[in-house]
Parts: structure tokens; sequence; C-alpha cells
């Protein structure tokens, strides 16, 4: 018993102590340095050797302008403990004071130490830095090499370099330290990104340009062009790094791996002419079937997306040409969900696609490759207005990868099948949940239909406008476009003034840009511009305008505009980062 409750007072001591502590660190957090060095003064005579509570007490005299004690308790840990470091301590409670040269006496008789032990270097050159006590902090790190030639801290002054501005010298020393230690490449990487990403006069940018670029020419060593590579891809001039890794292959044919990514970058940020000419040389170079076939994908997908109907032909004969040379597997599945879509979709042979789709149903697939399939089948049946059908393969894909991505994305097109069909109070119940969903472009789509149904269904109960615009939206998933067109325009001319109008300018807008017709497609996303000002999609108008100016009519003057009006009133909007970047690029810089 007696035992027992001597166990008890320890848990009970411990707990007041756990109590005390977080409460001295609310105190210091919220500035009531006062009420927190009372605590301090106290968890010290139960814990003297604890160096954080010492730190904090010295701290909250400080605060409070109590310098002599603060003096009086650095020089009595000193005198017990003798640690070097203790010596800045001291010295920035001079320095606080306003009495540098005390200061700088204890400065250096911490710096003296490191000659004495040049292991001493960690603790000094940290608790420098700690203070922003820089220049000091270099003097630290560079005699201890001297101390101890062993010792390797390029890195670490560099950075304090750095943060002096003399930025020149920082870059000089990170890329020769990255040579010396390719390991740490990605650490020194990091550093430029960073820098270059506060460089808003992009000197800095163009200094690690010029400084990459005569070691690429004075040193032979393939580093030197793998680092040029990544630099270009941080500008997104995919083109130039494309040159980099040419000459890294013609030397090195088995590190072909960064080329196949940079086609992936390109791809992904839609510089098409420069992925094809990737894609072009992958296929000249490589004997991988797999490979390959990723190529030929890629290079069929974005013939597709640029195709007109004349066009279609000779693509359905070059995919069918593909699937004959690398035959019906699990391999060449991408080729087979392409060419069912394009079939479906551009072509309108329903038949043939519902066909290649249940045929590879049958391959040993695994649950990603069966669910990729179920959800392009889906597709297909949903443009076929079988709707009940795309549901329940959607629906399959769900229960098969429950919380995975790509059930989200399944789980988003069972709600637009919902709401194609007019069954609204469904497709808003799937909305609301998917709005929190972890892929962003996933929850960005579930949040603008659930406000359409939401905002549509408040003004008009019976949901006549709705039903309407989800009927244009069907036949635009269908790629009817000029069917679409009309229904839009009746949707507009029947119910101007209404909730549903400005979302209704924006889906005609997008109607004739991609007919090519940018003066009606800008004239339509202007009118949200002008005369709703309010909208939820008024970011989305100013962005596909711009996009319009930059990409399709080079107005670089209007572009920007509509770009800054972005970036300064709507930093919530998902095309703000892009909006940004196209923003810098054509005013100039170079950090992008």
């Amino acid at each position: 018993m007696k035992n027992f409750f001597l166990f008890i007072g320890l848990l009970w001591s411990m707990f007041v102590f756990s109590q005390n502590e977080q409460l001295a660190q609310n105190y210091l957090d919220r500035g009531e340095f006062d009420k927190a060095v009372v605590i301090y003064e106290d968890l010290i005579k139960i814990q003297p050797n604890n160096y954080q509570y010492f730190q904090k007490q010295v701290l909250c005299y400080q605060q409070l302008k109590q310098f002599d004690k603060a003096e009086t308790l650095i020089q009595s840990k000193l005198a017990r403990t003798k640690l070097p470091n203790l010596y800045i301590e001291l010295g920035y409670n001079f320095q606080l004071q306003k009495k540098q040269d005390k200061a700088n006496s204890n400065y250096n008789a911490a710096l003296e130490k490191i000659a004495e032990n040049p292991n001493n270097v960690y603790t000094i050159a940290r608790d420098f830095e700690q203070k922003v006590l820089v220049e000091q902090a270099i003097q630290a790190y560079t005699l201890g090499i001297k101390s101890n030639p062993n010792l390797n801290f390029d890195y670490q002054i560099a950075l304090l370099q750095g943060q002096l501005g003399k930025l020149e010298l920082m870059t000089d020393k990170l890329l020769d330290y990255s040579f010396a230690n390719p390991t740490n490449l990605p650490m020194v990487q990091n550093q430029l990104v960073r820098f270059m990403m506060e460089d808003s006069q992009k000197t800095f940018t163009e200094y690690v340009k010029k400084a990459l670029l005569l070691r690429t020419q004075k040193n032979q060593e393939l580093f030197w062009n793998q680092f040029m590579s990544w630099f270009f891809v941080q500008q997104k001039e995919y083109g130039k790094a494309f040159i980099q890794e040419k000459a890294i292959f013609k030397r090195n044919p088995d590190n072909f791996y960064n080329i196949i990514n940079l086609a992936k970058l390109a791809i992904d940020d839609k510089e098409n002419d420069t992925a094809r000419e990737i894609l072009d040389f992958i296929l000249l170079n490589t004997q991988d079937l797999e490979l390959q076939m990723q190529a030929h994908y890629q290079l069929a997908s974005m013939d597709i997306d640029k195709a007109s109907a004349k066009e279609y032909p000779a693509i359905k004969t070059k995919l069918e040409l593909l699937l004959k040379q690398y035959g019906i597997s699990p391999y060449s599945l991408n080729l087979q969900i392409l060419t069912a879509h394009f079939n479906a979709f551009y072509l309108k042979d329903l038949a043939s696609a519902k066909t290649i789709l249940t045929r590879a149903l049958e391959l040993p697939l695994n649950n990603y490759q069966k669910a990729e399939v179920k959800i392009e089948l889906a597709d297909v049946l949903l443009l076929d207005e079988k709707f009940n059908q795309a549901i329940i393969y959607y629906a399959q894909v769900e229960d098969d990868l429950e919380n995975d991505a790509v059930a989200h994305e399944a789980s988003l097109k069972m709600a637009k099948a919902s709401y194609f069909k007019g069954d609204f109070e469904w497709a808003q119940k799937q909305f609301k949940v998917l709005k929190s969903s972890t892929s962003q472009l996933i929850a960005n789509d579930a949040m603008e239909l659930f406000l359409l149904i939401s905002d549509n269904t408040v003004e008009d109960s019976t949901q006549v406008a709705l039903k309407k615009f989800s009927k244009a939206d069907f036949l635009a998933y269908q790629n009817k476009d000029k069917e679409a067109m009309q229904q839009f325009k009746a949707v507009l001319e029947q119910h101007k003034g209404q909730s549903i109008e400005d979302v209704t300018l924006l889906r005609i807008g997008k109607l004739y840009e991609k007919e090519h017709d940018f003066v009606q497609a800008l004239a339509n996303f202007q009118e949200i511009i002008d005369k709703h000002p309010e909208s939820i999609y008024l970011d989305e108008a100013l962005f596909f305008a711009a996009e319009i100016y930059r990409r399709d009519l080079q107005d670089v003057e209007k572009a920007k505009a509509n770009y800054e009006k972005i970036i300064f009133s709507h930093p919530d909007s998902i095309y703000f980062v892009e909006a940004r970047n196209n923003f810098r690029k054509l005013r100039g810089d170079a950090n992008l």
C-alpha cells in the first residue's frame, strides 16, 4: 500500500510538472514574459541541467530588459559547465545592450574554442546561426575546416553567404559543392529553387543559368548537362532541356529515363510540339515494346485532340495498325482504351467501342486496369444514353477501389450521369460528398456542379432552366456541339436575367472556342466579366479569355490584363498558379 501511494505521488508530481511546463510555454508564446519567467525559475530548480529551460529563462529576462539577471544566470552556468557556446549567449546579452565591444570579445572567446577542439564547431556555429550572427557563423565554419581539413562545411557557408546577399558567391559554392558531393544534389537544387522563386528581378536565375553554362562548356562531365537540363525544366523550357538530354544520351545510351520523364512533363504542360519531338526520338532509340506503345499512345492522343473530321479515317487506320502490331494484351491496354474512345466519341461507332472494351475485360488485368476499362465502358454507355448501365459500371469501380482516387473519379462520373439524366436530388447528394475529395480537380468539379444545382433550385423550385441546361451539357458531352450550342442559346434566351445566365455564357464561350471562333468566344466571356462581377465563374471567364489572347491571338497586353485580374482579385482560384506563371512568362520573367 505504501508503494502504491508513493507511485501515485510520483505520477501526480510528473503531471503537475508537465502542466507547469506547458503553462510557461503558453505564456512565452503570448509574450507574457513576466509570468513565464516565474515558472521557469521554479522549473530550473527542479531540473538545473535542462538547457531548454535555461535558454527560455534567459530569453524572458532579456525580453523584460533584465540584462543583469540574464548575465548572472549565463555566468553561473558557464562557471559550472564550461560549455563554449555559452560565450555566444553572454556576447548576445551584451549586444542587446548595445555593448558591442564586450559582445565581440565573447564571440571571439567562443571562436577560440574551435581552435582548441575542432568538434566545438558544430554547437558554436549552430548557436551563431540561431541568433542570426551570420558573419560569426561563417568564421566558425571556416575555423573548423582550418582546424580539421577533413571537415566540410561548404554547403553551410554557401547558404550563409546567401543570407548576406552574396548570391553569386553562394551559387558558385553550391554548384561546386554539388559536383564534389553528388549525393547531396537534390538538397542543393531545393535551395536554388527557393531562391529562384523569390527572384522577382530574375537576376539570380540568370546568374544560375550563366554559371551552369560555363561549367557545361568547361567540363565534359555529364553531371553538368544533367544539372543544365534540370534548370531548363524548372523554367519549363522543355526544348532546351531536351537538347541537354540528347547530349547525355549520345554518351550514355542507358540513361533513357530522364527523356521519358521530360516527354511526360511537356505533355502535361501542353507543349505539344516539343513533346512530339521527344516522343519521336524515343521511338527511334528504344527497342522496349512498352515504351514504344506509350510513345505511340501519346502521339495518337495528341493527333486526336487537334484533328478535324476529315483526318479521322487516317487516325482510325493508324490505331488499327498499332493494335495489330502490338497485339491485344494487358501491355497494349492504353491503346485499346484510346481506340475505343476514338471510335465512340469521334466516329460514333458505339458498337465497336463496346466490343473492344468488353474483350479487354476478359484479359488478365489487375484491379486498376479493370477500373480503367470499366470507366471507359461506362463513359461509352453514357454516351449511348444507357444511364443505368453506365451507373452500374461506375459503382463497381467505386466498390472495387474504395477510397482510392480512381474510385473518387468514378463517383464523380456517376454523379454526373445522374445530373445528365435529370436526377438532380441524388446527384446533389453525391456532389456534396465529393466536395471534400483529396483530389483538387474532383473537389472543384463537384463544388461547381453542387452550386449549379443549388443556385438554380432556390430560384426555380421546378428546375425548368436547370433541366434544359443539363440537357445541353449532355449534348456537349456527346460531342454534338451544334445541338448543344442551340440548346444553350435557347436557355440564354428563355431564362435571361436568371441565375443560370452566367454559366450558360461560359458554356457557349467554350463551344465557340472549340470551333476556333475566338471573337464570339471572347464576347461571351467578356459578358460575364462586364455584367456578372459577382459570378463564381468570373475567374474562369478571365482565364479562358486570357488563354485565347495569349495562345491564339498573340495579344500579349490583353492576356496580361486578364491574368493580372485573377492574380490580384481571385487568389483562391484553381487557375491562380497557371495565371501567375503565364503572366510572368509574358512579362519576361525567367523564374516561372
